[in-house]
């Protein structure tokens, strides 16, 4: 029979591309750690891991068990949590995937009024591109994705808010006195395009006012997009929270028409997650007002 414990330490390992990381995190000896991955090796016949100089990956063989190995661990996860709230405890790992913005203005507040109620709820964040997100959903890396609703086909989404996008300008921009700039007026100018993982509302918007703008830089951070903003590079259209916290000496403009992202819950089957993650999205759906 299959140790719990033998696929959370492969999960880990794979997480941190690292077997010393891996025990650090869980607490165990690297030998125990190494043990237990040769033992589900042994049990299973073949090899799964495999080192080199850029760390421990996954071989052929373990890519090929390893969606089966997470759902068997997902599986088992939700049934300690069903047991557990069924006992009152609640206790239970909420698995996140989400965008820069919702991860550094809207996560951590949320997390701390959620843990106040459930204490011994933990959370793990993953952030990323649109592209990143759905590919873990896919592999049940994590529970479910916060992201915008306009891509990702066969999720169920629920919309949580409507923000809209800004164009970010340097302080001495021409436009600078400009209270809502025109997209066509945009086009022009060297823009600096976050990566959107498949998607992006900035050149879908650039289509639909039928310009092309002129992009010459593609970086997935929103800090450096500000800084190399503030630097003069360029321009660029990014969430209206990413200047609620910054002291970046740029500009953020209003849009006609406006840009909005519908930030949306996306996963696939809610009845099947972990208790853990029901109870947060529930508490997300009820704390959508608090949501700038």
């Amino acid at each position: 029979m299959i140790e719990m414990n033998r696929l959370l330490v492969l999960e880990t390992i794979i997480q941190m591309q690292s077997f010393t990381k891996a025990a650090k995190v869980l607490g165990y000896t690297q030998s125990s750690v190494s043990q237990m991955v040769a033992g589900l090796e042994k049990e299973f016949g073949i090899q799964i891991l495999k080192r080199s100089r850029n760390g421990v990956s996954l071989t052929a063989e373990g890519a090929e068990i390893y969606p089966l190995i997470i759902q068997t661990l997902r599986q088992y996860q939700a049934l300690q949590e069903r047991a557990a709230a069924l006992t009152g405890l609640k206790t239970g790992t909420v698995r996140i995937g989400a965008i820069t913005s919702v991860s550094s203005y809207w996560l951590p507040e949320l997390f701390k009024s959620f843990k106040a109620q459930y204490p011994n709820i933990e959370f793990v964040l993953q952030q990323g591109d649109y592209g990143m997100i759905l590919d873990w959903l896919k592999r049940g890396e994590i529970d479910f994705g916060l992201m915008t609703a306009e891509y990702g086909e066969g999720f169920h989404k629920v919309v949580l808010h409507q923000t809209e996008m800004k164009v970010f300008l340097p302080s001495q921009h021409p436009l600078a006195n400009e209270k809502t700039l025109p997209i066509e007026s945009l086009a022009n100018d060297p823009f600096i395009l976050v990566e959107g993982g498949g998607y992006s509302e900035p050149l879908a918007a650039f289509e639909r006012a039928g310009v092309q703008p002129n992009v010459r830089y593609r970086i997935q951070d929103d800090y450096t997009i500000m800084a190399m903003v503030e630097a003069g590079l360029g321009i660029s259209i990014l969430s209206e929270l990413v200047s609620t916290r910054t002291n970046f000496d740029v500009l953020a403009k209003s849009i006609d028409p406006k840009v909005m992202r519908p930030v949306s819950i996306v996963y696939r089957d809610k009845a099947t997650l972990p208790i853990a993650s029901q109870y947060f999205i529930d508490f997300l759906i009820d704390h959508e007002q608090d949501l700038m």
